[in-house]
């Protein structure tokens, strides 16, 4: 029912229970639940992420790290997609994985990841287990936007971790050194604001995109029922704000836009929104 263990539920559904099931996504615990039962606050939640199971361990960051990497990440790749799905390439798998957390928040073409992985591949492979490792709630790959359905699916993707958590335990740094590397908390807190957008727009209406142009970005972009929400975020991390939403609202003119942080929303507002809202 719960966990990764989805990938083996969607194809029994669809195999024996035609017609007599209906699916109900249960995302990431999010910061108001993990602020409410472990009294977390929110740069906590940023570095220690929304495995209520892996909360308890938090005075021991290394046994916290290891049991993200041990029991969660890896089960969930080696005994749940590994043994549920046909998977050719394995170690292309697991690779992906380790590039995709790492470059979190961050675009990176197919071709590129495919010079970057040692296991060989296609795009193709790399488009399909990027999509398993989303059906596993691990990471995913936003699509850019456009105004071409065929341009969506064949651009280079935008990594996104499920759980931030994911992200500081494969590292290996604790929370001292991530808050004091002001790139690498810029990074985390707009993975921490598009896993909270992804985990809401999940089995929703909400569609999300990034959007990039000729050194123009906007870093999220949400849709849902032709109504358009540009984002931007202000972590440290991401610079031209400005000349980014101008020339996205010069050629696609969303119906709102919103600066996250800063003196946008702020953070500790927004983590504890619904981004249906934000339409």
């Amino acid at each position: 029912l719960l966990g990764s263990s989805s990938l083996l539920m969607q194809r029994g559904l669809s195999e024996s229970l035609g017609g007599r099931f209906e699916k109900t996504y249960l995302p990431h615990w999010s910061y108001s639940e993990i602020h409410n039962e472990f009294r977390l606050n929110l740069e906590e939640y940023f570095y220690f992420g929304a495995y209520p199971g892996a909360i308890s361990l938090m005075a021991d960051e290394n046994r916290f790290r290891s049991y993200i990497n041990d029991s969660l990440v890896e089960s969930t790749i080696s005994k749940d997609i590994l043994q549920m799905t046909e998977i050719r390439k394995p170690a292309l798998l697991k690779s992906l994985m380790e590039l995709g957390v790492h470059y979190s928040g961050q675009i990176f073409s197919f071709q590129k990841m495919l010079g970057s992985l040692q296991e060989a591949g296609n795009v193709t492979t790399l488009s399909h287990y990027l999509d398993l490792l989303e059906d596993a709630g691990l990471l995913m790959g936003i699509e850019k936007f456009s105004g071409s359905h065929h341009k969506k699916k064949s651009s280079s993707p935008k990594f996104q971790v499920l759980n931030t958590s994911i992200m500081t335990a494969q590292s290996g740094l604790s929370f001292k050194e991530w808050k004091s590397d002001g790139a690498k908390w810029g990074r985390l807190v707009e993975s921490a604001v598009g896993a909270h957008i992804a985990n809401q727009a999940y089995g929703s209406r909400i569609n999300i995109f990034y959007w990039r142009e000729r050194g123009n970005e906007v870093d999220f972009v949400l849709e849902k029922d032709g109504k358009l929400v540009a984002l931007e975020i202000k972590s440290g991390l991401n610079k031209g704000v400005k000349s980014g939403m101008s020339a996205f609202s010069k050629e696609f003119k969303p119906d709102k836009i919103y600066l996250i942080g800063g003196q946008g929303i702020p953070l500790e507002e927004f983590f504890t929104m619904k981004i249906e809202k934000l339409f």
